[in-house]
């Protein structure tokens, strides 16, 4: 299931309005088939591993990270029907499909076909690598990155508001990745006038993977770009589930102010600036208890030299 979990990040960024699911087919302990949701969410995981493995999959287990869908699509068969006419004997599920066209359907149905169902196994870390979906499932709302490029004492640019570059080429070149695994990036209208930031992907063969462009501002977008007036606007993003906030310092206090981050991403470079600008402006802090517990660090590693620290917002279930 973890190598299922580790192919459903493929599909991160290119593969919504549906989940990022990874499967794999299993046969006398060796993976003959592999899938995961494509561009624009179709083929589904399923029907790829399914197409890879052919016969190989009569009896075997098939592996998959969310419950395979059971309503019916002009889009395509469902992953139900595949799987019991392909012959499967088993099917591992990490995730119940929070879709209430799905939700325990897929799973029941595949069962009264004979075929033997477990479901649960990481279904934690599968909830993680398809955040997105499950937010707008549960939530209504994209899953939400902040990212920030940070000196030692918290700047993003000198006085003067020069921050090119704060950051080495390796944090840069992992900052561009996670660009690729959004469906949307976002910035607010002093970033833009000041930096006119192009934001796309420019790593070698991940260039098409250019997330849609979003401006956080009361007037009108430049050609190319979205417009939303407030954080709360985001509800109404067609076809993002993954949203990456890049800056600057109002825009990320809007969003934090609003409670609507869900993980950060902190790149500090061993640098001090001393009178430079904030990275974040007015959070809304009435004392100082109120910052405490909010965050968990997730991952912390280094860039050549400087270090990454992922944050995930603790919320109550």
């Amino acid at each position: 299931m973890a190598a299922a979990i580790a192919l459903s990040t493929r599909g991160r960024g290119i593969s919504t309005p549906n989940p990022n699911v990874g499967c794999l087919v299993v046969r006398e302990r060796h993976v003959v088939g592999r899938g995961w949701t494509q561009r624009g969410g179709r083929p589904h995981a399923e029907a790829r591993a399914l197409e890879e493995a052919m016969e190989r999959a009569r009896g075997a287990t098939l592996y998959v990270t969310l419950e395979p869908c059971f309503h019916l699509s002009p889009r395509g068969p469902r992953c139900a029907d595949l799987i019991a006419r392909a012959g499967i004997g088993r099917v591992v599920i990490a995730l119940r499909d929070p879709d209430p066209r799905t939700d325990g359907q897929g799973a029941a149905w595949l069962r009264d076909q004979g075929i033997a169902v477990d479901m649960g196994l990481m279904a934690e870390e599968a909830a993680a690598a398809m955040a997105g979906f499950v937010l707008r499932q549960t939530l209504g709302r994209p899953h939400v990155t902040l990212k920030l490029g940070l000196s030692l004492d918290g700047r993003i640019a000198l006085a003067s508001g020069e921050s090119r570059w704060i950051t080495g080429e390796r944090a840069r070149a992992h900052a561009h990745m996670e660009r690729a695994r959004a469906d949307a990036i976002l910035v607010g209208g002093g970033t833009l006038r000041a930096d006119a930031p192009r934001l796309d992907v420019r790593l070698a063969g991940l260039d098409d993977r250019s997330p849609r462009r979003i401006l956080l501002t009361r007037g009108a977008a430049p050609p190319g770009w979205d417009a939303i007036a407030a954080p709360q606007d985001i509800v109404a993003l067609d076809r993002v589930d993954h949203l990456l906030v890049e800056g600057g310092a109002a825009a990320a206090a809007a969003f934090l102010r609003a409670d609507l981050i869900d993980r950060l991403l902190l790149y500090r470079a061993p640098i001090v600036i001393g009178a430079g600008l904030a990275g974040i402006g007015d959070i809304g802090l009435a004392d100082l208890a109120q910052a405490h517990g909010r965050w968990r660090l997730s991952d912390e590693r280094h860039l050549g030299v400087d270090r990454l620290e992922v944050y995930e917002r603790v919320r109550s279930a």
